[in-house]
């Protein structure tokens, strides 16, 4: 996000705080709560006077300072992060939501309108889509047609640009609450009449898997309970974006599982030039934090898998794979191997990525047929 989108978004939720609690905030207040001189707090706030968020409720007089309101209590945005990856000629786009409903409406409409996204598909508040880079027309109005869709996809150097067209809802948020969400850097829109267009700039991050399997023993630890540690530890470095945490089961007759045989993989998006050091972070901490010495972690950047990739995750369900068949994988599809035989099934999650849970959870769902291209 861009400084001023920042401060501005930083000095509005505070505004709008104040107002909830007391009814008025001062210009001493703000510089206060932020360490901030007075005449650039005044700035803002006649900035955002003109821009219509703030209203003055009682001019100053004397030596009481001037009051002031946010203009509104209504939440200042629905959109709590907005994101990019890229890899290839294809764009992840992921929107996470403050409220499941509004998650699932844009999963409605943007699938409806189609576009240039491949797939679209909804984990509780966080909207996750595929796209082709480039332009494809989409028709936006009243039902039956889509209320929202994505009509461009572009990668410029450094950065996404998202194309939209909306109306009625879905324009409000485009043009009031979008540019408030994390991870977004800039948004521009123009109006032809109820339609609105825009476009929303994000950055162009590196997609980051990172498989763990073979942490625990029998009576200590938990797989699924250190890759959520890991998650949790890696999304308070500066450029990391956390996706999310998925378990996924290999085979069920390997006797030397500590229970049901499952590994856990988690998902980063990364600015491009700090993914040796998120591999670096990742490998220490869960050797400082495993209880077994057999752990392993496997790291591939990228979220599109080839087929044959995928056929080792599905080899892994099946039967029992050797650390040299692990390593050979590895070598040929860009994964990075630590530990011990642990790599085994670490390498196993990362091929298993973009499945639905119920697949991945399951060991005689096939994973190489039935499902969208994986790369």
């Amino acid at each position: 996000m861009s400084r001023v989108l920042e401060r501005r978004k930083e000095y509005l939720r505070l505004m709008r705080q104040m107002t909830l609690e007391k009814g008025f905030f001062t210009v001493v207040d703000v510089a206060e709560a932020t360490n901030t001189p007075r005449s650039t707090v005044q700035d803002w706030v006649n900035r955002l006077i003109e821009e219509g968020c703030v209203v003055i409720t009682e001019e100053q007089r004397g030596r009481h300072p001037a009051r002031y309101a946010a203009s509104s209590v209504m939440p200042e945005s629905a959109c709590r992060r907005v994101f990019t990856t890229v890899d290839g000629n294809e764009v992840e786009i992921y929107h996470e939501c403050m409220s499941g409903g509004c998650a699932a409406f844009c999963e409605f409409h943007h699938a409806r309108a189609g576009g240039p996204l491949q797939s679209v598909r909804r984990d509780g508040t966080l909207l996750r889509e595929r796209a082709v880079i480039g332009r494809r027309e989409v028709a936006v109005g009243l039902d039956p047609a889509p209320a929202v869709g994505i009509i461009g996809v572009y990668h410029d150097g450094d950065y996404i640009r998202q194309q939209i067209r909306c109306i009625g809802g879905p324009a409000y948020s485009l043009t009031d609450m979008l540019s408030l969400a994390e991870g977004v850097c800039e948004v521009t829109v123009h109006r032809q009449g109820a339609v609105v267009e825009g476009e929303v700039v994000t950055r162009a991050l590196t997609y980051v898997a990172i498989g763990l399997d073979d942490t625990d023993t029998e009576t200590e630890g938990a797989t699924f309970a250190l890759a959520l540690a890991l998650l949790q530890h890696l999304a308070e470095l500066d450029g990391v974006m956390p996706i999310g945490h998925r378990v996924a089961m290999l085979n069920p007759r390997f006797e030397p599982r500590t229970a049901g045989n499952s590994c856990s993989y988690i998902e980063l998006a990364v600015e491009p030039d700090l993914v040796p050091q998120i591999e670096e972070v990742a490998v220490r901490f869960v050797a400082d934090e495993a209880v077994s010495l057999e752990w392993g972690i496997a790291v591939r950047p990228g979220f599109r898998v080839p087929g044959a990739l995928r056929a080792y995750g599905r080899s892994a369900r099946e039967s029992v794979l050797t650390r040299d068949v692990a390593k050979e994988t590895a070598e040929r599809f860009g994964a990075h191997l630590h530990g011990g035989r642990g790599v085994i099934g670490a390498l196993a999650a990362v091929a298993l990525i973009g499945l639905p849970h119920d697949v991945l959870l399951d060991p005689k769902r096939d994973v190489c047929t039935g499902w969208e291209p994986a790369g």
